[in-house]
């Protein structure tokens, strides 16, 4: 693997789960040497999370690769010191942990600070470190849910849509501290940055919120023209139970697909009142259940109206887009055998280690770090380390 901007950036990542794994990944990619801290009973809870290969689930193994992985008993007095002493090496640390959590650890901000006053430390949260919620226990939908994203996807008039995806894990608690990492590292001092799931996730209705502060009605699932009110915007079923997503927003696009369906199009149609969209939706699910996906993909390849079928997750490494863009790449495991996964969108290739077992690496970060092989077979032996 080339290297990348981040060539010479060491983080030790304490965190489990998605939000931490995919920060860190991204990390790695971009060229940093990432170090994955686990306790020694059982570990990431994600490598245990089904499909399993090789004693380790598809998610921790796609989320982890390119990492090496140590195994500390930070309960202990001798794991907490152990850190510290393995702390100096290390420009940034992740932790995912309850708020409270590290300070009860004797690991909080100002002990990590005295032993290393460079360090950036990036702690991600659900609610954020401050606030009445700062120790409530939650997850992606509830993050979703008070940050008002949950509310905006659903049937107008239903219940909210539970999304496909997990937002506030996975960009809320990834993408926000790598932009926060970044932009630290280009300071020379330390610092701790407080990361919350639920202002990431509450940073994607910046939009819908700067019409709401203009005057326009809050916006209502399944009403507005992004999120479903709109026929022109929106999935619709073929033949053959497969779906295409339908998205001619703008007239030039909406009248050349209505004129390649034979369906009526006006000018004004995205924003239309509410019984003008029903007769569009009506006629598009009329049309478009006449003909499988594929026909209708391939009679519509050359009409630019924004339309494109929906693709399941089997589909996406065989799209000729994707293999054109090298979107996908396998990898020949010493262990699992070939496994294909998409690459980030970053320069440079993925990482091409394999995710590590638990503790794979922990005596020879210690014995980087200056541990005598003695003290590690103490440490093993007392239970310190795994």
């Amino acid at each position: 693997m080339s290297k990348g901007p981040l060539d010479g950036v060491q983080v030790l990542d304490l965190s489990r789960l998605l939000p931490g794994a995919m920060c860190s990944l991204i990390l790695a990619q971009l060229g940093a040497k990432v170090v994955k801290v686990e306790d020694t009973g059982a570990g990431d809870y994600l490598r245990h999370f089904p499909p399993l290969k090789g004693g380790m689930g598809g998610a921790y193994y796609a989320l982890n690769r390119g990492k090496r992985s140590i195994a500390i008993n930070l309960k202990q007095p001798q794991g907490k010191a152990l850190l510290l002493r393995l702390l100096p090496r290390f420009r940034v640390m992740l932790e995912g942990f309850r708020p409270g959590t590290m300070d009860r650890l004797g690991l909080g901000y100002e002990a990590l600070k005295q032993a290393h006053p460079e360090l950036i430390l990036c702690s991600i949260s659900g609610y954020g470190q401050t606030g009445p919620m700062a120790h409530r226990a939650g997850h992606d939908i509830t993050y979703m849910s008070l940050a008002g994203a949950l509310a905006a996807g659903g049937e107008a008039g239903g219940k909210p849509a539970l999304p496909g995806v997990q937002v506030a894990d996975l960009a809320g608690g990834a993408l926000w501290p790598v932009i926060r990492i970044l932009a630290a590292l280009m300071q020379d001092e330390g610092c701790h940055l407080d990361v919350s799931m639920t202002e990431g996730a509450l940073s994607m209705l910046l939009p819908a919120l700067g019409d709401f502060a203009f005057g326009a009605p809050a916006l209502k699932r399944g009403e507005g023209l992004l999120n479903g009110g709109a026929g022109v915007y929106r999935p619709y079923a073929t033949a053959d139970g497969k779906h295409l997503a339908v998205a001619p927003i703008e007239p030039k696009f909406w009248l050349a697909l209505g004129q390649a369906l034979g369906v009526e199009a006006r000018s004004d149609d995205a924003f239309a009142p509410p019984e003008r969209q029903a007769e569009v939706s009506a006629q598009l699910e009329r049309v478009l259940k006449q003909k499988d996906r594929e026909a209708w993909t391939e009679e519509l390849r050359q009409v630019d109206a924004c339309v494109e079928p929906v693709l399941e997750l089997h589909e996406l490494a065989d799209h000729p887009q994707h293999i054109a863009r090298g979107a996908f790449c396998t990898t020949e495991d010493p262990v699992l055998g070939p496994i294909t996964l998409p690459r980030l969108p970053l320069e440079g290739e993925l990482p091409a280690t394999p995710a590590p077992g638990q503790g794979e690496h922990t005596d020879q970060v210690l014995r980087e770090a200056g541990v005598r092989q003695d003290e590690i077979a103490t440490l093993r032996r007392d239970g310190v380390i795994r």
